[in-house]
């Protein structure tokens, strides 16, 4: 079982970044694919990015591509997540999620994934 820690949320304004960190524990990521997914109030939980461990394929939401970049940390059993050029838009819980079969591929879909994080909270201010 995986146990998954999200942190690095918090309060900015529109154009500053904000670097989310998952941490794992219990297993080493290496045989799953770690998705990063996002709900607003009022919104279905919405997919933002995901690596697959092994091959570092990497896929991202329309909406954050070319601002968000996802990196992975073997030696910590972490998943980054870089976020720049911050919209209101981007306001939501971001929870981190691991894929046990998505080593290779993972996929942008929240119910093919095992385990989820408590999730951490980015607000952006106009």
């Amino acid at each position: 079982q995986v146990q998954l820690v999200e942190s690095g949320g918090g309060l900015v304004q529109a154009g500053d970044s904000l670097r989310l960190s998952c941490a794992a524990s219990g297993r080493t990521l290496s045989n799953y694919g770690v998705g990063w997914f996002r709900q607003a109030p009022g919104n279905e939980r919405e997919f933002v990015a995901a690596i697959s461990w092994r091959n570092g394929r990497t896929s991202y939401a329309d909406s954050v591509k070319g601002r968000f970049t996802l990196s992975r940390d073997n030696a910590l059993n972490t998943v980054n997540l870089q976020m720049n050029s911050l919209k209101p838009e981007d306001t939501a819980v971001y929870y981190c999620a691991a894929d046990s079969e998505g080593s290779w591929y993972a996929p942008p879909r929240p119910e093919v994934y095992d385990y989820w994080g408590r999730g951490t909270q980015v607000t952006v201010s106009s």
